[in-house]
């Protein structure tokens, strides 16, 4: 059995720029470089892939773009709310302390005493730095409480592919 290579978002469409097919897109990476590596994006939920002709910065955090196919401005409308992805094997390496936030959704957060925390369920960032949201396991049918803790040494003392460790002096957060 093949398993399913992991998809991470870079972008969605929030709807037309112009009349001639061109998208606005929200960036969820390193800006409009991020995009430029890649020429075909898959479509989160969906079959099928979008080819990017070109794009350009938008100059408020965001970028335009043109995609093969899309000629008109209702085609470009249908588009709102298509997230793009690429599989995570196409992204850069990263160096010793970085991390993709779509490879810590989903591990296990244990406490460095050993007591199992729950799941990362999100990676937040309000502007100072990254909050890794974890939610607590569910009791009798129930979800679990849910918690948020910085993404930083002091809270985040460890991390691999396997789990997320954080300090004992974060989890009675």
């Amino acid at each position: 059995m093949s398993m399913i290579e992991k998809q991470v978002t870079l972008a969605a469409i929030t709807g037309a720029h112009g009349v001639a097919g061109e998208v606005r897109l929200k960036l969820f990476g390193e800006g409009v470089a991020a995009l430029k590596g890649h020429r075909a994006f898959g479509i989160l939920g969906g079959d099928g892939q979008l080819t990017l002709k070109k794009v350009r910065d938008d100059g408020k955090g965001g970028a335009i773009a043109r995609f093969d196919g899309i000629n008109g401005r209702n085609e470009a409308e249908k588009l709102r709310g298509t997230a793009l992805t690429v599989p995570r094997s196409a992204l850069p390496a990263l160096e010793e302390g970085e991390y993709y936030h779509a490879d810590l959704i989903g591990l296990p957060a244990v406490s460095t005493s050993g007591e199992d925390l729950g799941t990362v369920i999100a990676v937040e960032n309000f502007g100072a730095q990254d909050i890794v949201e974890i939610e607590r396991p569910g009791v009798d049918g129930k979800r679990g409480k849910r918690f948020m803790i910085p993404m930083n040494a002091d809270a985040v003392p460890e991390w691999d592919a396997e789990r997320l460790v954080v300090s004992d002096d974060f989890c009675d957060i």
